[in-house]
């Protein structure tokens, strides 16, 4: 459902940000914003913060931030539209009803794609139990898996004709159209509509409403490729789901297992450990990492730090496996998870281990999971001789430089005195090479440690987005400076384009005396950039006294900006008189005494 513009500001404005996130987050007043602990991640002291005057939340500590639709698109694992319903009933605002033809359209799409795949469920789950379905039930047999999980996860199979699923569902009266947008069939204008899915078992996946929304089918046999999933449909987000969500979100296991595929998955709950989930036949993303956030998240009094369940990483013991683990680790951390990794070897997959040893062999690896930091560390420790002094300390800086990563002292301290004892060297020793680090006093860059590298927002460089976002956060927190800005920095001026467009939109309000940074989140849909704008508006502006010192460090930002305006590469008039005005408006700014008063 489409709301126009005005509507939205109108809800949000009707929802106070504080109000509506202290009825999730104990807020304490200090100074002229509230702080409590963030929702979205673990933490031990509060880093979430609410500003009244810009009707935004920002974590000092994940860096998730927005206004009050964000917050509750991310806490309630909402859509905007859903978002926008929940506030608009909160504040007794009556939305439009959903009498337009594309809403209508759409929802009704929605109701015919669900109903299309109850039926092939249906369909498949019933071909698996007949006589056709004999090689699908052998599989699943050999496998171990009992007729109450198949029954339990709706198993079925698809055989070898190519548009047998296709007349069934034709015969149901679906149409063509509705059937190809189903993410169910393959379409070619000289041969129409063939099943995507043949000669496979298949995997109904669902939402946590217990719906099915999409398939995966493993193939019988050597074909490629071996697992075969639902394309993405108006019902079928593969980033905003999990295979088995809907079960394990109820079990009372005090931790929650993510495994690689269907077949882990239902060999685990089979085997009583049914807090199992997988990723949808993609790699592991931070909107995974969001819904494990939210249904592992254990209740708590008022007040009380938020707690989770463990999160234990259960992927293949190969290559692949552990590559696809440390990139899971990272997104975890980065969603404020920590989390365990249960090793699996000898064997390649939980399937393989509970087959050869026992339910009670894998409990046993569960309690013995090991802490996600050192086993990426562990990892890390492969790629050097430790035997050579010199791939000894060079592993010893990159260790610190992951050391750094940690935000809580405390925390960091518990692993610096851990690693020094696990790898013979001196707590203080490996102290001073993180306060080094810190300080930017090291010559040396480790083997592993990255390269200075350009972000997929506009190839820019962490030096110069602070001083972007200085900019923007000194514009909100204080508009009278813009009288200044607008004489000597334009939009353009600024070379990231996300931040470019929003100093357009920024500028243009400021010049009609408008200034809501709140709005401005609102005009973005992507979560990345919701994310980068609330950064922006809570950079670190240094406390500065006196009139003096202000004009000065203004005078700086705009003067790196300027410079930074000069080097882009990505303006289609990026000519010569180009480059030659800057330049003369750089020494104009240069010369130029700045008066933030008078």
């Amino acid at each position: 459902m489409y709301y126009p513009d005005e509507l939205v500001e109108e809800v949000r404005r009707q929802n106070d940000i504080v109000d509506v996130v202290s009825s999730y987050v104990r807020l304490n007043k200090k100074g002229s914003n509230y702080f409590g602990l963030c929702p979205f991640h673990n933490e031990k002291t509060g880093s979430f913060s609410v500003t009244p005057a810009k009707q935004m939340f920002y974590c000092f500590g994940c860096h998730q931030g927005g206004n009050v639709i964000t917050f509750i698109e991310k806490h309630e694992n909402m859509t905007f539209t859903e978002a926008v319903r929940f506030l608009a009933d909160r504040a007794g605002i009556e939305l439009p009803e959903r009498n337009d033809h594309e809403a209508r359209e759409r929802e009704n799409v929605r109701s015919q794609l669900l109903a299309v795949n109850r039926e092939a469920g249906r369909f498949y789950y019933a071909l698996l139990r007949s006589s056709a379905g004999a090689k699908g039930m052998e599989y699943l047999k050999k496998r171990r898996i009992t007729d109450e999980m198949m029954q339990k996860f709706g198993l079925g199979f698809a055989r070898t004709s190519q548009d047998e699923t296709y007349r069934y569902l034709k015969s149901k009266g679906f149409s063509d159209d509705i059937l190809r947008q189903s993410g169910l069939f393959n379409f070619r204008e000289d041969r129409g509509m063939t099943d995507k899915f043949w000669n496979r078992v298949i995997f109904p996946i669902m939402d946590t409403g217990h719906r099915i929304i999409g398939f995966g089918g493993r193939v019988m046999g050597d074909g490629n490729p071996k697992y075969l999933n639902s394309p993405e449909t108006p019902i079928f987000e593969k980033s905003r789901n999990l295979y088995a969500l809907n079960l394990a979100k109820t079990s009372k296991a005090k931790n929650m297992i993510i495994v690689e595929g269907y077949m882990d998955v239902v060999s685990l709950h089979q085997a009583g450990f049914d807090q199992a989930v997988a990723s949808l036949g993609t790699a592991f993303t931070s909107g995974h990492a969001n819904l494990i956030a939210r249904y592992a998240r254990e209740n708590v009094r008022p007040g009380e730090m938020t707690r989770y369940k463990d999160i234990l990483l259960c992927y293949d013991s190969d290559d692949a496996g552990v590559d696809a683990t440390k990139r899971a680790l990272l997104i975890l951390r980065e969603a404020g998870l920590a989390a365990k990794v249960i090793d699996l070897s000898p064997y390649k997959d939980p399937d393989e281990l509970i087959g050869q040893c026992g339910s009670e062999e894998f409990q046993k690896r569960i309690d013995n999971a090991e802490n996600g930091f050192m086993f990426e560390i562990r990892q890390l420790e492969k790629e050097y001789d430790l035997k050579d002094p010199t791939g000894k300390s060079r592993f010893i800086t990159d260790v610190a430089t992951r050391l750094l990563a940690f935000s809580d002292p405390v925390e960091r301290d518990n692993y610096t005195g851990l690693i020094a004892y696990k790898y013979d060297v001196s707590s203080d020793s490996l102290a001073k090479v993180i306060r080094k680090l810190a300080l930017g006093g090291t010559a040396v860059r480790p083997k592993s440690a990255p390269l200075p590298t350009r972000n997929n927002a506009g190839d820019i460089s962490d030096a110069s987005s602070v001083i972007q976002k200085r900019l923007l956060t000194w514009l909100c927190d204080e508009p009278e400076i813009y009288g200044v800005v607008r004489k000597y920095i334009t939009a353009d001026d600024f070379p990231d384009p996300l931040y470019r467009k929003v100093a357009e939109i920024l500028f243009e309000r400021l010049d009609k005396g408008i200034n809501d940074p709140a709005d401005i989140i609102t005009a973005f849909t992507e979560e990345e950039e919701q994310r980068r704008i609330a950064e922006a508006f809570h950079s670190t502006i240094e406390n500065l006294e006196g009139e003096s010192a202000k004009n000065a460090a203004l005078k700086d930002i705009m003067t790196g900006i300027k410079r930074l305006s000069i080097t882009r590469t990505d303006r289609e008039d990026n000519d010569f008189d180009t480059i030659k005005r800057l330049r003369s408006e750089l020494a104009s700014l240069e010369k130029a005494e700045i008066r933030i008063k008078g």
